[in-house]
Formats: C-alpha cells, structure tokens, sequence
C-alpha cells in the first residue's frame, strides 16, 4: 500500500482525496487550510473528510517551515499529492516522497498556469478548460504532466457552473492514472511552456466594468465574476450597481449614444461600445431588483453609467 501526505482545501481538494481513499492509498496526513472568516466559504471541508476517515491535519500558515517538514519527513510517504492547496511547497518538502510529489491544476495545461485559472478562461472567451495532474517544481504549474481532462465551457457558463466541471473532470484525471502511477508505470509528458501563460490573481476591484469593451467581452466578465465570487461593478445615478447575470442580445443599436441602462418592453439591458446585453439580474445599491422593480422606481428613460 502506497503511503501519502495530502496538501488539500476546497471541493478538488475533497473529491481528489475521496479518489485516493477509494483506491487504498494509506493517507497518512493531510496538510489544509484554516477558513479565512473574510472569505464567502461556499465549498466542502477537507479537513471534515479528513476527520471522518481519521485522518490526523494539521493547518500550518507556512508549511515549508522546518518543524513541519520534519513532521512529514518522519511519515516517510511515497508521494504527495496537492490538490488546491494555496501554498507553494519548496525543494526541501519536495525532495521527500520516493514517487514524486503531484499537484491538480485547474486548467488544460500550460494553458492558464498560476493563479484562479477557472475565472481566467471564462475572461478570455475559452470555451473549453478541464483539470491537470502534473509533477510540482519549485515553479509554479511547469512539471511534466501525467493525467488530463477537459471539459466545455458553454457561453452562458458561469465561473462557478465551470468550477463544479472542473471538479469533476479532477476527479476523473486522477482515477483514471492512479493505479499507473502507484504502479510507477504512469506515462509523464513534458510540457511546451510556450504554447501557455502565467496569470496572476484577481481582486474585487478588477471586477470594475469598462464599457468602452464590447458587449462580449463585459458578459465573459459577469460570468467569470458571479457570485460566490464579488461580481462584476458599475455605476448609475451616483449608486453601486452588481451586475450578476447577462446574455449577449442580438440587438446591434450601439455605439451610437454614451453606454446607458435602461428598462424596454419589461426587460433591463447595458448598451455598451460594441454591442448591447440583456441585464438578467442585477442590485442597486446592495439590493437586488427586477427590472420591473426599477422601472416603477426610476422609470424607463437611459441612464447612463458613471464608469
């Protein structure tokens, strides 16, 4: 039997961990993350799966600091295996396992290496991402790659509908190569590092809507920002405005006029530079409302966005 040491958080992290159980992997640890209380934690505990199988974790801040890598160098494990953990694992704690340590990217590697790669291919019109399962480097998501799944991206997906596909499509990556891998018969492939890119995180604020873009280009916005996460912003009448949903309309009536708001024939819709979109949900002010709730308050001339 295989022993392991799980670097592990979020639903990857707890579906991925449910694959090496199935498959008699000894887990022997499972390093995790504290939840951070400023954070909106919609996803499933790894730390409670951990529990429930009884699991010793541990939540360091750093886990590259040496009293924890002793800890783990003691455990003598075969392989690590990280699956979204947030902490990058330098060359002390990757030396130890005799099989290699192996991290799940969020992406159809090289393609999206780094930071939120999910809400980055919605943002760049990708219509299609999947999960990878690669060797870790001291470089972030360049190791040869041994398991890949794609998955599509439809254009009215949200980054959290893609994010639930992804999850699936990990868990299918890594079932499919563990028995090879445990095995050490498991085929690893180089990747062409040129034919991708590194993408950093996001903040809120990088949620700011542009309307000199197009309609496309500020709809791949919304979706990849919908909530759980913060959502894409704007302003009209000198108040917040979150838009949460929209679709791209066929009406072409843009660019001729300043981009505006506007309720017609009971729907909301955002004339943009190029192009205009259906507004399907949105709040003003921290409340949501329909556009039929709007039209009753403010009317139904344009309202033109204050950025």
């Amino acid at each position: 039997m295989s022993r392991a040491v799980v670097f592990a958080y979020h639903n990857v992290g707890v579906r991925c961990l449910n694959v090496l159980l199935a498959q008699g992997v000894d887990v022997v640890l499972v390093v995790t993350h504290r939840d951070n209380p400023k954070e909106t934690i919609w996803f499933e505990s790894v730390q409670k799966l951990a529990e429930l199988h009884g699991i010793p974790t541990i939540t360091p801040d750093n886990p590259n600091v040496p009293e924890v890598v002793e800890q783990i160098r003691a455990l003598q494990p075969d392989f690590f295996f990280s699956f979204y953990y947030r902490e990058m694992l330098k060359a002390p704690l990757l030396a130890i396992p005799k099989g290699g340590a192996l991290n799940m990217h969020g992406s159809l590697l090289p393609k999206y290496r780094g930071r939120v790669p999910v809400n980055w291919a919605i943002i760049r019109g990708e219509t299609e991402t999947g999960a990878t399962l690669h060797y870790m480097t001291e470089k972030p998501d360049n190791g040869d790659i041994v398991s890949q799944q794609a998955v599509p991206i439809l254009p009215n997906d949200t980054a959290h509908e893609v994010f639930q596909k992804v999850t699936v499509a990990a868990e299918m990556a890594l079932n499919n190569v563990l028995p090879a891998l445990l095995a050490g018969r498991a085929q690893a492939m180089k990747q062409d590092l040129s034919k991708g890119a590194y993408f950093g995180g996001r903040k809120a604020e990088d949620g700011v809507i542009d309307w000199s873009r197009s309609a496309l280009e500020i709809h791949n916005l919304v979706r990849a920002v919908a909530p759980p996460y913060p959502g894409a912003t704007t302003q009209i009448m000198g108040k917040s405005m979150r838009i949460l949903q929209t679709l791209v309309s066929k009406d072409d009536a843009a660019g001729k006029e300043p981009p505006a708001f506007c309720v017609k024939e009971g729907k909301a819709h955002a004339t943009c530079a190029n192009g205009v979109l259906r507004v399907v949900r949105f709040e003003l002010d921290g409340i949501e409302m329909s556009a039929a709730d709007f039209a009753a308050k403010y009317g139904t001339k344009k309202f033109e966005f204050n950025r």
